[in-house]
């Protein structure tokens, strides 16, 4: 006999979970248009300015399109769920918004990434992305990635939320779905590593070198990255902080949707992200994949990891 789905989160009162996502879609396929508007010098939609060059007084296409994606976000989402009893916290709200050590109030959190992958934006790689989170207690529970370049929406439901076993999946701007495709790899020599192009530093290469895996490709942001993993091109994804880490907007809402879709992402001694914490940064050896070696891949990082840096908190 089955067992009984276990019962399903309840979203902040009024909200309904298709109306929800309904509006995720309009939100992000405007932020696409404002991201592809900018990346390509044109005059966005949505009434926002054109770019000024440092030149003309202005701080660029970069800058530009951040705060126009930023600002059609938040605005968005306010006038969508004026009511709704959740926060919205984005990377370029956080200065105001947050205390060091002091999480935000209440059960539910948006987090928000309005471009990730600013390098990549700017050097034209096409490899960024624009990341929505919706976590309860520290948990995100819904994600949405989207990959403007490649008209791809990435759309994440947990299992805590659906009440059911996780859903993701990726749309195009038509709506058609196309299903999560993990690769069959499982044997850690054959898996293929998706890496950063700008975040290298020799305590990672040696700890790619131990664990002995195969491929490696490179792309920009991370919400990029975990879609080749949802894509089968590749298996998994380290990241080592140092000097700076990543916060909880780049890995929220990739971790949710990777989540939803069956994989898992973790430190290395086995800890779940946790978000809200008061702490906005995502410090350690985290390990993100497509899960059937995940435990094996933890368990070696971390005896790599005190080998290469004893001390080193995973």
């Amino acid at each position: 006999m089955a067992p009984a789905p276990s019962a399903a989160l309840v979203l902040p009162s009024g909200i309904a979970l298709e109306a929800l996502l309904s509006d995720l879609r309009r939100l992000s396929w405007g932020a696409a248009d404002i991201l592809l508007a900018y990346g390509r010098g044109e005059q966005p939609p949505y009434g926002f300015p054109r770019a000024l060059s440092v030149d003309e007084g202005g701080e660029g296409p970069v800058s530009a399109a951040d705060l126009a994606v930023n600002r059609w976000l938040l605005d968005g989402l306010g006038q969508a769920f004026p009511e709704a009893q959740w926060t919205l916290l984005s990377e370029e709200t956080a200065k105001e918004q947050l205390t060091a050590g002091e999480p935000l109030a209440g059960d539910w959190l948006w987090i928000l990434d309005p471009l990730d992958g600013t390098k990549d934006f700017l050097q034209g790689t096409g490899e960024y992305a624009v990341h929505l989170a919706l976590a309860h207690r520290g948990v995100p529970v819904l994600g949405v990635v989207l990959l403007p370049e490649m008209e791809q929406l990435w759309l994440g439901i947990t299992e805590a939320l659906a009440g059911e076993p996780g859903q993701a999946w990726c749309e195009n701007r038509a709506g058609a779905r196309t299903p999560v495709r993990f690769s069959g790899r499982r044997a850690l020599a054959e898996l293929v590593l998706v890496a950063s192009r700008n975040h290298r530093d020799a305590r990672l290469e040696q700890l790619l070198a131990a664990l002995e895996l195969g491929d490696t490709k490179a792309i920009g942001s991370v919400g990029g990255k975990v879609a080749t993993i949802l894509r089968g091109e590749t298996d998994l994804y380290i990241s080592l902080s140092g000097k700076s880490a990543p916060k909880d907007w780049d890995m929220a809402a990739p971790h949710a949707v990777l989540a939803a879709a069956g994989g898992a992402f973790s430190h290395a001694d086995g800890r779940p992200l946790t978000y809200n914490s008061g702490d906005i940064r995502q410090a350690g050896c985290l390990l993100a994949s497509h899960g059937p070696a995940h435990s094996e891949l933890c368990e070696r990082a971390a005896a790599a990891m005190a080998s290469i840096d004893p001390g080193f908190v995973v």
